[in-house]
């Protein structure tokens, strides 16, 4: 993993020339509804961060105040030492839902030149454009489907496509949440293998709720759940996860290979939690 310097959640923090994304005592709600409060951490330069944390803790709205679609009630996000606003252009973002018509006829390649939709001037897209689309479909392994409908795409292969569409413009910050939420298992390792390779040129951050996966690949982790902290992959306790979690979560598998299951899961298939159990 790489070692990279940054700072979990006090008051006075202080970011640098390798800080990416910088919280300083970020406080939000949604009506009224406090979310996040008096959140503080930086995020350095080429790492990949997990965000995890329970249903409705701010993972998401932590994501849309880095993008600067939502602002903090109190405190400052800064991006690339800049407003979000400001630095957006520098940033890829994937949804955690993408809404399409299946019956509508677009292709991979439109999807991914959507991408560039701030990039380009009146008129169609241009060769030099089209070239770049493909090379980020290359980079995810979909050059081969280019031509083909989008809804025509298994799951997995739409999430690499809307990577795809994310890197396109070039992002030295991508975003993600939860990106193999609709997913099979398979198809989800496959996934994280490929922010890992794309974390030799980009910092990443990602939502996630499977901790199994994403601790073979990231950095740092940031804890959600109103509050926030981030910390290296070498320091994350199961302390630190019930602490963010409030008792929410079961570990089936310790340390390095925990793995956070939600309760309603667990409840519904109990039989499956306990044949995990026994083979600890």
């Amino acid at each position: 993993m790489k070692d990279v310097v940054t700072t979990t959640n006090t008051s006075d923090t202080d970011s640098s020339e390798t800080d990416v994304l910088v919280f300083q005592d970020v406080c939000f709600a949604y009506d009224h509804e406090e979310v996040l409060h008096n959140v503080s951490l930086n995020v350095g330069e080429s790492s990949l961060v997990a965000v995890v944390g329970p249903n409705g803790g701010g993972k998401s709205t932590l994501l849309r105040l880095a993008l600067g679609l939502l602002s903090p009630m109190r405190g400052s996000v800064r991006v690339f030492n800049a407003s979000p606003e400001i630095a957006r252009h520098r940033i890829g973002y994937v949804p955690q839902h993408f809404q399409f018509d299946h019956a509508f006829p677009v292709c991979v390649l439109d999807v991914v030149l959507m991408g560039l939709v701030n990039c380009n001037s009146i008129g169609p897209y241009r060769r030099n454009q089209r070239e770049i689309a493909m090379t980020a479909l290359h980079r995810v392994g979909m050059v081969h489907r280019a031509r083909k409908g989008f809804s025509q795409l298994s799951g997995g292969e739409r999430q690499r496509v809307l990577i795809a569409q994310a890197l396109v413009s070039n992002p030295h910050l991508l975003l993600l949440d939860e990106p193999t939420a609709n997913v099979d298992s398979h198809v989800e390792h496959h996934i994280y293998d490929l922010l890992h390779e794309l974390n030799e040129d980009v910092t990443v951050v990602v939502v996630s709720h499977n901790l199994l996966v994403v601790t073979r690949h990231a950095s740092h982790v940031i804890c959600v759940n109103r509050t926030a902290s981030i910390l290296p992959m070498s320091r994350l306790t199961d302390e630190e996860l019930e602490a963010a979690y409030r008792g929410d979560f079961a570990v089936l598998h310790h340390k390095l290979s925990c793995h956070v299951i939600d309760p309603s899961i667990a409840m519904s298939a109990p039989h499956r939690a306990s044949s995990m159990e026994s083979h600890q």
